[in-house]
Formats: C-alpha cells, structure tokens, sequence
C-alpha cells in the first residue's frame, strides 16, 4: 500500500467540514478489521484509511498546520501502513478497572511476541512487536502494542484461493484464539495487494 503524502491530507478547515462523514466510513471500514482475542485484548488491523483518519484527527486535535509538524506525524504513522506482504495491527490490552489492569500489565509481560496468526495449511506467524520502541518497563508491559505480521508468498496465494485464517495469543497467562469471519478475511487480504 502506498503510504500517505501531505497531498492526501485534508486541511484543518476541510477537515472540520468532513469530519463527520469521514468518521462514519472509517468507523464501518475499522468494524472489518477488528479481532477479539477473550475479553481483555483487541487487535485492530490498520491500513491506510485507518492511519489517514489517526493523522486527521492528531492534526485536529493538536491544531498541526505546520509542514514540518505535519511530516513528522506521516513518518510516526505511515509505518503502520501494510506494504503488500504484511499485517499490522495495533494491540489494546484492556481492563476497565485500574488495580486489575495494572495485576494483568505486570502478568502478561511478552504477550506481544505470543500473538500469531495462521493461515490454514501453513505454519503460525508470530508477531514482530514495537519495532519503533521497547514497550515493556519496570517489570509490566503496556497497553498498547505496535505488531507486524509478515506473510510468505505461499500464505498470501492461500488466502487469495479461500483459505482460513486465525488468530491467537499464546501467552502462558493469556491464552485464545479466534477464526476470522469472512468481512474481516476480506478486508485484510486486500491488504496483500
């Protein structure tokens, strides 16, 4: 996938004017590309409508209008853009209340390299985590995570002829997994374009 120019972007003006619209496709466009694994982790598959609505509202929410600033954001996200062979997704580890989520965050340090998917036939891809910076600390992971799946040619060819795809995690202390429905395989095959 191409990844975004300033060209791409909308104004801040232009924005405030087609925010709403552009909320709602994107939110039904992030509704396919979002896997549950149990309760408590989220992984939301990003490509380039995703990162362009991150940048917009970033832009929007820190009133960016400067080139500079307004490149330093494109070169924070676009890495977060598939590039053909790859998934990329973005990993919440969430629990609502505070002291059991701060227990989990010290629980589950390495579940960001325990996350994997399989495509049917072939051997699980286990995720490369944070590659922008380290985000485990003080004996606790965090709750968000930055994580690469990178596809062998024989997977992508399997999932353009109909194979199935899962999801997992493998930590000791957290362990799922979950068949991808059909709108979800979809929408991330047309990443491997």
């Amino acid at each position: 996938m191409d990844h975004l120019q300033i060209s791409d972007l909308y104004s801040l003006e232009d924005y405030a004017r087609l925010r709403a619209d552009f909320r709602a496709r994107v939110l039904e466009h992030k509704a396919h590309r979002k896997v549950a694994l149990g309760d408590h982790v989220t992984l939301l598959f990003e490509d380039r409508l995703t990162m362009h609505y991150q940048i917009q509202e970033m832009l929007r929410a820190e009133r960016i209008f400067e080139e500079a600033e307004i490149v330093a954001e494109l070169e924070a996200y676009n890495p977060l853009i598939p590039d053909g062979t790859n998934w990329k997704a973005t990993m919440l580890i969430e629990y609502p209340d505070v002291t059991e989520r701060q227990a989990a965050l010290q629980r589950l340090v390495g579940i960001e390299v325990a996350v994997w998917v399989q495509v049917a036939g072939c051997d699980p891809v286990y995720a490369i985590a944070d590659e922008d910076l380290e985000r485990t600390s003080d004996g606790k992971t965090s709750a968000v995570h930055f994580l690469r799946f990178e596809l062998t040619e024989t997977m992508v060819s399997s999932l353009k002829s109909g194979a199935g795809v899962t999801v997992g995690c493998g930590h000791p202390a957290y362990s799922f997994d979950s068949t991808l429905g059909d709108l979800v395989r979809e929408s991330l095959i047309a990443d491997l374009d």
